[in-house]
C-alpha cells in the first residue's frame, strides 16, 4: 500500500492501544493469563514455617520436592497436588489472605496496583531475566524437603526469600 501525500505509517497503521493482559485488573484475567503472570522465581515453592504463638512466617532455603531447581518451576505442575496435597492453588480470593508470598511476586504487585518490574519475563521477553536479576531461587536452595528432617527445618530459615534483591529493585 502506497502512502498518500501527508500520510505517515502511524496514521495509516495506528499504534496498537490494547492494554497488555498483565496490566488489567486481576479479576479480569483468564485462567491462562493468570498462570502466565507467574515469573518463575520459585520462592513460593520454598518450605515455610509458622510460629504457632505469634503467627510469624519464616522462609527456609528448603525446596518443595517437585521444584526443578534449575528452571525454578514445578516439575509436575498439572499433577502437583497428587504428590504435594497441601500445595496452594493461588486464586484472587486466596491472594487476599496469603501472607507468605514474596514481595517480588507478580500476583502481589498487581494486587497492590503496582506494575511488573523490568526483569519480569512478560516485560523483558526473556525467561532468564528473573534469574539474572537475582530474584529466583536458582543456586540458593540448600536442600530438598525430602532431605531434611522436619525438626531441622529451623536451621534453614533465611531472610532472602522475603526480600527484594538489591539488583532487582526498580
Amino acid at each position: 500500500m502506497a502512502l498518500k501525500k501527508g500520510e505517515n505509517a502511524l496514521s495509516v497503521y495506528p499504534a496498537r492501544t490494547e492494554t497488555p493482559f498483565w496490566e488489567k485488573p486481576l479479576s479480569d484475567l483468564t485462567r491462562a493469563e493468570w498462570e502466565r503472570l507467574c515469573d518463575g522465581c520459585g520462592r513460593c515453592c520454598l518450605v515455610k514455617l509458622e510460629d504457632d504463638d505469634t503467627g510469624a512466617i519464616y522462609h527456609t532455603s528448603v525446596a518443595c520436592k517437585l521444584l526443578d531447581q534449575q528452571s525454578c518451576r514445578c516439575a509436575d505442575y498439572p499433577r502437583r497436588r497428587r504428590y504435594v496435597p497441601d500445595c496452594v492453588r493461588l486464586t484472587l480470593e486466596k491472594l487476599k489472605d496469603i501472607r507468605w508470598l514474596p514481595p517480588t511476586c507478580a500476583y502481589v504487585l498487581r494486587f497492590q496496583g503496582k506494575p511488573l518490574p523490568p526483569w519480569h519475563p512478560l516485560i523483558s521477553g526473556d525467561p532468564e531475566s528473573v534469574h539474572r536479576a537475582g530474584v529466583s531461587v536458582r543456586g540458593r536452595v540448600e536442600a530438598g524437603e525430602d532431605e531434611v528432617d522436619t525438626d531441622d527445618l529451623p536451621d534453614f530459615i533465611r531472610l532472602w526469600p522475603k526480600r527484594w534483591p538489591k539488583k532487582a529493585r526498580y
